[in-house]
This record gives structure tokens, C-alpha cells and sequence, in this order.
């Protein structure tokens, strides 16, 4: 069933529990790591042929239900007038870090159909390429996410710099979300009109915030950027890490799927949910490179919790790490939909 994993969003019935992963192209592929000998990461993003070929790799090798795009989360930051560069071993690193009226000011809403063709072009050619049998999502790093890298200056554990400007100056933080939050409206819309058939919004530096400040210096922006998309009629699934104390916080802000990471149990969302949205997740990532009896026990553990419930669609709790075994991979696809076939 092509749309299993459609259905499944939008919580009908399913002839077996759909599953994709977060990061499932990527480097623990011996494909994905063919291309990234030629080419930087910032390459394949760019370079619409590459993004194609490599967001189609898992859907051909490990047969998952959905495809999801390439591409970075940072990727809006350079257009906008904030360029950043990929650090070996380090990760991410913003050229000129934003932490004043002047930075901000000098960011630019952008047409993403002119800052970020290229993506939009990968978009269209993946449709193209998934032929109708498997569903394309799109996706795009959430306003928090993108200011906690613009201010830090890259990834941080503290998010000091992050929060002193939150706190401190409340009128340019507002300033820089709004700008953001437009630039991330635009871009997912602009993939929805490129053909992606659903959307998902990373958050995954929120998990830093308290219930009362995710309130007040988040929810206000990210409301009017979901509301906007779920008037396209297609799945828009939230997702953000360490989020367990803001899970009914989340869906009040908006969002026809939430994202669980693995620190909670589904059962455990269901119940602060209720059955109003479809839930996604949430295995932990590293039990993909343990024994295998024990990521059978993983496995089995979600889909109990899940408890056959309408609208669960099986993931990570966050990405495929480099180190994990592709076999692991394949492997629980095939788990979750033998043990969750049934006949319609």
C-alpha cells in the first residue's frame, strides 16, 4: 500500500504500521558515502541530482513508506544573509554570528524560490523519480532551532548566548523569530507546491526551554507557521528532542502528527494527546547497532505502547547514527510490518 504511510497521518486505517527514520540517508549507507567521497555536504544539498539520488537510497534498500528529502536544516541561513560552513569534526559553524539589532536587521525574508531553487528543484525530481509509489516528505528546521545556531554561532549544550538575548532584549528576539518563522513558512509551502505530500518541522534545540518560556518566546511564532500549512490539507508532522515536558504544549501550537522521542513512552503520549493527532516514533536510535534480541525488544516495546492504535507511524526517537549497521535497517522494517500486518 503506497499511501500507508498518508493514511497512517491522517489516523485511517492501515494494513501494517508504516515506518521511516529520521537521517535514514546518511552516512552509515556504503551508497551515501560512495557520493560524499566526491562531494562536501553542502554539495550534495546543492546539487539537485546529488539530493535526489541520495533522499531515493533508503527507499530502494531498506523499502521504508516514505521518502524524505536531503537537505540541511541551516540551508535558508546563507540566502538570508547568514553563511555557514561544515567543520570536520565539529559540525555546523556560522561565519558571522547574529547577536545584535544590526545582525538581525540586516536579515533578509527571502523568496525561496530564488535562494533555494535548488532545493525546490530536488523536490520536483524526486516526485518524479518515487513514481507515485512511495510519498515525498519535506522538511525544514524550526525558527528556535535556526536562532539558538544563528546566535551561538554553531551547536551548542548551554545555549547561554541563545537565552541572554531571549531574555534580555525580548523585541529583537521577537524580530528575529518573526523573519525566521516567514522564511519557514515560505520554504515548506513553496515544497508542498514542488510536490512533497507531507512536512515536518525539526525543533531540535527546544527541548531546552521551560513549558512557561516555549509559551511565551516560541509558541506565538511557530502557531501562525502551522496554521498556514494545515490549510494545505497535507500531513505537517511537529517534531522536536527532549520535548517530554512540552508534548500537550506542541500540539496546542499546532501540527497534525507529533514526533515523541525515545525518553517517553508512546502509551504515555497517547494519553496527554489524546486521539486527536497521529503520533510518530520513537525508538531510540542507538538500539539499531545493539544484539539483535535486544532491538527486537526495542521494537516490540514501541508497538506495544502504540497499542495498535490508529495513527501511529513507527520512527527514531531521532536520526540514524553513522556507526549503525544497515542490515539493522532493513531489519525493522520488515519487524514492524510483519508484526503489524493485518487485512483490511
Amino acid at each position: 500500500m503506497w499511501d500507508r504511510f498518508l493514511r497512517a497521518c491522517r489516523r485511517e486505517p492501515v494494513d501494517a504500521t508504516p515506518v521511516w527514520f529520521m537521517r535514514q540517508a546518511g552516512r552509515y549507507m556504503a551508497e551515501y558515502r560512495k557520493i560524499r567521497a566526491k562531494h562536501t555536504l553542502l554539495e550534495v544539498c546543492k546539487q539537485p541530482e546529488l539530493a535526489t539520488e541520495v533522499t531515493l537510497q533508503p527507499v530502494r534498500v531498506h523499502r521504508v513508506d516514505a521518502a524524505i528529502l536531503f537537505a540541511d536544516i541551516l540551508l535558508p541561513l546563507e540566502p538570508m544573509g547568514a553563511p555557514f560552513e561544515f567543520v570536520a569534526g565539529e559540525g555546523p559553524r556560522i561565519l558571522a554570528p547574529i547577536r545584535d539589532r544590526q545582525g538581525i536587521e540586516q536579515l533578509r525574508v527571502i523568496d525561496p524560490h530564488e535562494g533555494l531553487g535548488h532545493v525546490l528543484e530536488a523536490v520536483r525530481n524526486i516526485r518524479r523519480e518515487l513514481d507515485g509509489k512511495t510519498p515525498l516528505i519535506g522538511f525544514a528546521g524550526a525558527p528556535f532551532t535556526l536562532a539558538s545556531y544563528l546566535i551561538e554561532g554553531g551547536k551548542s549544550s548551554q545555549f547561554t548566548l541563545t537565552k541572554s538575548l531571549m531574555y534580555s532584549e525580548p523585541q529583537l528576539w521577537s524580530q528575529l523569530m518573526s523573519k525566521l518563522s516567514e522564511v519557514i513558512r515560505l520554504f515548506l509551502q513553496a515544497q508542498i507546491e514542488a510536490g512533497a505530500q507531507a512536512v515536518q518541522l525539526f525543533d531540535s534545540c527546544v527541548g531546552q526551554l521551560s513549558p512557561a518560556d516555549y509559551r511565551e518566546f516560541v509558541q506565538p511564532y511557530l502557531q501562525p507557521v502551522f496554521a498556514s500549512l494545515e490549510q494545505s490539507g497535507l500531513p505537517v508532522i511537529h517534531f522536536g528532542t527532549d520535548t517530554s515536558t512540552l508534548l500537550e504544549l506542541q500540539k496546542e501550537t499546532g501540527g497534525t502528527v507529533i514526533g515523541a522521542d525515545w525518553r517517553i513512552p508512546l502509551d504515555v503520549v497517547r494519553r496527554r494527546l489524546g486521539n486527536g493527532v497521529a503520533i510518530q516514533g520513537n525508538l531510540d536510535p542507538h538500539l539499531l547497532s545493539a544484539p539483535r534480541e535486544r532491538l527486537h525488544q526495542g521494537v516490540r516495546a514501541v508497538l506495544a505502547a502504540a497499542a495498535g492504535a490508529p495513527g501511529h507511524i513507527f520512527n527514531l526517537g531521532h536520526g540514524i547514527l553513522p556507526h549503525t549497521p544497515p542490515s539493522a535497517v532493513t531489519e525493522v522494517v520488515d519487524l514492524v510490518h510483519t508484526w503489524t500486518a493485518k487485512k483490511l
